[in-house]
């Protein structure tokens, strides 16, 4: 995917209004959530925003002037992503010369995840070898290639199932071995008898790769009363047995509501014969791939700031409540923690490249505070 135009706009606005409301970064991690990731609850929070501000009373010209333009900027960037993702379709994984043992390096290389990556292994093995037996006129049995990812969010579910395409195409299982995801939005339509016809257009299109199907329990979330999720299922089903030859469909979501909707529909749970659990992350895990993310983006650690951050991890996943964000909360982590560094950098005269690349303690000291809770400075 190219990168969106948009995307400088909506920071650049976002970075004059947090200023001007005195949002305490809270408008730019949005607004950096939306261009990074196109979070769901920060696109709902800054529109939502935005609009009061515009319709507030209390609102001078100017600052409605710059809440409309960040609204908008927002409009235009999902707008934009949607016709470079229509005009991209399947261009990223065409273009993807990574080798076998390239691919399988990366799924490897992946943090943490010890048994979804033996799992992984197990069934790629088996699979090549059902190949090189066909390929010998020997009797292969490679079975249904579904598959089922549980697990909280931020365990690398997606980031799997994209390998294991491009891993299935390299060894010949799939034509092409592109990536399609889709939710319950893009399956399911608003009246009677056209889901079925935006399930086929979907399934057409994921033909000869991977579809991901996130939530996939919230298909049927209306229960009995959704006669347009049991539409889909009806449909998706049949393209299951259709299709198993040269289709991998992938459905993922939080473990208990994924086993509840496979109890509720056998004939769904049939076709599927491997069901993977993506466990939480451990503190280290997560330590190491803040690590990793400042590595990649050019951020250094001083000395005495890696304890800060072990404890911020240490904390959050002894304290972890239901839906740990897993991946995601490194990720916001780190969103903070730059953005303390950017606030104190910004002030210097003329900062050095050591200045831009430094995270020190002060950069991370009130991150912790709102982590982990405590009312107590760090001593140091």
């Amino acid at each position: 995917m190219r990168d969106n135009i948009f995307k400088t706009e909506i920071l650049d606005y976002a970075s004059k209004l947090d200023a001007v409301t005195n949002s305490y970064g809270e408008i730019v991690k949005a607004a950096s959530a939306i261009v990074e990731e196109h979070d769901n609850s920060s696109t709902v929070y800054l529109i939502n925003h935005t609009s009061k501000l515009i319709k507030s009373a209390e609102s001078s010209k100017d600052l409605k002037r710059l809440a409309n333009a960040l609204k908008d900027s927002i409009m235009k960037f999902y707008g934009y992503h949607y016709i470079l993702e229509s005009q991209d379709k399947g261009l990223e994984d065409d273009n993807d010369t990574r080798s076998l043992d390239e691919l399988l390096d990366d799924l490897n290389g992946l943090i943490g995840l010890e048994g979804v990556k033996a799992k992984v292994n197990d069934l790629i093995a088996f699979q090549t070898v059902q190949m090189l037996r066909e390929k010998q006129g020997l009797h292969s049995h490679k079975g249904t290639m579904h598959l089922a990812f549980t697990g909280n969010p931020g365990t690398g579910k997606t980031t799997v199932a994209r390998i294991v395409g491009r891993i299935y195409k390299q060894i010949g299982l799939l034509s092409k071995g592109h990536f399609v995801e889709v939710s319950r939005t893009d399956l399911i339509a608003g009246y009677q008898g056209q889901t079925a016809l935006k399930v086929k257009k979907v399934i057409d299109e994921a033909k000869g790769g991977v579809l991901f199907i996130d939530e996939a329990y919230s298909i049927t979330e209306n229960d009995h009363s959704d006669s347009y999720g049991r539409e889909c299922l009806t449909e998706l089903t049949k393209a299951l047995e259709d299709y198993r030859d040269d289709l991998v469909v992938i459905v993922a979501g939080y473990t208990e509501p994924m086993n509840h909707f496979f109890a509720s529909n056998p004939g769904l749970k049939s076709r599927f014969n491997t069901f993977i659990e993506f466990p939480d992350y451990s503190a280290e895990e997560l330590w190491s791939m803040f690590v990793k993310l400042c590595g990649e983006n050019d951020y250094r650690l001083a000395d005495n700031v890696e304890e800060c951050v072990r404890d911020i991890f240490l904390k959050q996943v002894k304290d972890k409540k239901e839906n740990f964000a897993n991946g995601r909360l490194v990720r916001n982590i780190y969103d903070d923690i730059t953005m303390n560094h950017a606030r104190r950098v910004v002030k210097m005269n003329e900062p050095s490249r050591d200045d831009l690349s430094l995270i020190i303690r002060a950069d991370v000291e009130n991150i912790r505070l709102d982590y982990c809770n405590d009312e107590n400075t760090m001593a140091e």
